[in-house]
C-alpha cells in the first residue's frame, strides 16, 4: 500500500491535506481531512480502464462551496431530528434548526465542515476530532475517530469510533454519491438490490412518523433505479427513504449497486441496522467536480448506512444513546468488483 499526501489549503491555521491510498493493483482512493471526506474511488471497468466512481471535487474550494455533503463524514447525528429537539431522561436539548424547523446532519457545526487531525498507519488513515460539549446543542465532549482502510481486494472499509464525557446521542455515516459508470451516464441507470422489505414511514419533510411499513413498490431487487421513480410528477420525484435491513447471516451484503455497461458492482456490508437511500434530487454544485462538470440532480446516489433517523424521538426505534464509558463502534465496507458474467 502506498500513501501519498499533498497540501490543498489552510483553514484557521490548520492544514487541509489530500491523501491518496494506492493498492497493489493500481486502484486508489483519495481522502481529505476537511470533513474526513471521501474524495475519490478509482477502480477499473471490464476493459481495465480506471474510473472515479464517487463524486468529489479537485480542490478545497469545491468543498467550501458545497452544501450537499459530498463524500463527507456526517455527525453528530446523521439525517433529521424533528423540531431540532430531543430528550435524554427529563432533560431536553435544543439543536440547530438548519432544515426548516428541524435539525439535519448535525446542524451548522456538523463534522462535514470540521478539519480533522490525521494519523497515518500502514494501510489505514485515521481522522480524529474533538467536538466540545454543547457543540450544535449536543451534550458531551466527544472524541471521534473515522478510519479508512483500502486493500488489494478493492475494499474500502470505514470504521467509526467515539466516546463521550456525558450521555449523548450519536449517528455517524459517510455521505458519498456513487456513480459506477464514472459519470458516463446518470446515476439513475444503475441497478440496485437492497436486502430490505420495510422502510420507515416519513412525512413530506422526511420526518419519521414512527411507523415501519412495507417497502412495496420502493423495494429493490435488481431494477434500474429510474424504474422506481415518478419523473413526471411535480415537486420531489425521487427516493429519500430509510430501509430497515433484514436479519441476515454474517458476511452477507446489505445491498448491491451495479452498472451493466462498465461491469462494475459495489457490495455494501455494514454493522448498522439500515440504509438511507437517496437519489440525489437536490444535488447541485457551484463549481466543477472531479469529473470536469458541475454536478446536477441524479448524477450520483447515496447509500448511507446509519441508525434510524430521528431515533431519540421514537422509543420503538433502536437506541442511539451513547453512555459514558461505552464506545461507539460501527463499520461500513464497500467492496468493488467486476461482474463475472458481464458480456
Amino acid at each position: 500500500m502506498r500513501i501519498e499526501k499533498i497540501k490543498i489549503g489552510e483553514l484557521k491555521r490548520q492544514e487541509v491535506l489530500l491523501y491518496r491510498m494506492t493498492n497493489d493493483t493500481g486502484s486508489y482512493v483519495e481522502l481529505t481531512n476537511y470533513g474526513a471526506t471521501l474524495v475519490s474511488v478509482v477502480v477499473p471497468d471490464v476493459k481495465g480502464q480506471l474510473g472515479n466512481v464517487v463524486l468529489g471535487f479537485p480542490g478545497l474550494d469545491g468543498y467550501l462551496k458545497d452544501d450537499c455533503y459530498v463524500g463527507s463524514t456526517i455527525g453528530r447525528f446523521a439525517n433529521r431530528i424533528r423540531n431540532a429537539r430531543f430528550n435524554i431522561g427529563n432533560e431536553q436539548f435544543c439543536l440547530d434548526e438548519n432544515d426548516g424547523v428541524h435539525s439535519n446532519h448535525g446542524g451548522f457545526s456538523g463534522f462535514n465542515i470540521q478539519v480533522f487531525e490525521v494519523e497515518i498507519l500502514a494501510d489505514e488513515i485515521r481522522f480524529n476530532l474533538n467536538s466540545p460539549d454543547g457543540q450544535g446543542g449536543f451534550p458531551g465532549a466527544l472524541s471521534i475517530s473515522v478510519c479508512y482502510r483500502w486493500n488489494n481486494r478493492q475494499e474500502l472499509i470505514i470504521r467509526f469510533y467515539a466516546v463521550s464525557s456525558r450521555e449523548t446521542i450519536l449517528n455517524l455515516t459517510n455521505h458519498a454519491y456513487f456513480n459506477l459508470s464514472a459519470m458516463s451516464k446518470s446515476g439513475l441507470q444503475q441497478r440496485l438490490t437492497l436486502e430490505a422489505s420495510r422502510i420507515v414511514q416519513c412525512t413530506n419533510e422526511f420526518i419519521p412518523t414512527g411507523r415501519i411499513v412495507p417497502a412495496g413498490e420502493l423495494a429493490f431487487s435488481g431494477q434500474r433505479i429510474v424504474e422506481k421513480m415518478n419523473l413526471d410528477s411535480p415537486g420531489f420525484k425521487g427516493i429519500n427513504s430509510y430501509y430497515v435491513l433484514e436479519e441476515k447471516r454474517a458476511g452477507q451484503p446489505a445491498c448491491l449497486l451495479e452498472d451493466v455497461e462498465s461491469g462494475r458492482q459495489m457490495k455494501v456490508y455494514t454493522s448498522y441496522p439500515g440504509v438511507q437511500f437517496y437519489t440525489g434530487d437536490f444535488l447541485e454544485s457551484r463549481v466543477p467536480g472531479s469529473h470536469g462538470v458541475e454536478y446536477q440532480p441524479y448524477d450520483g446516489v447515496c447509500i448511507e448506512c446509519l441508525h434510524y433517523p430521528d431515533s431519540p424521538n421514537h422509543p420503538n426505534f433502536p437506541s442511539t444513546l451513547l453512555k459514558v464509558g461505552s464506545e461507539y463502534n460501527e463499520e461500513i465496507r464497500y467492496h468493488f468488483e467486476l461482474k463475472s458474467n458481464h458480456e
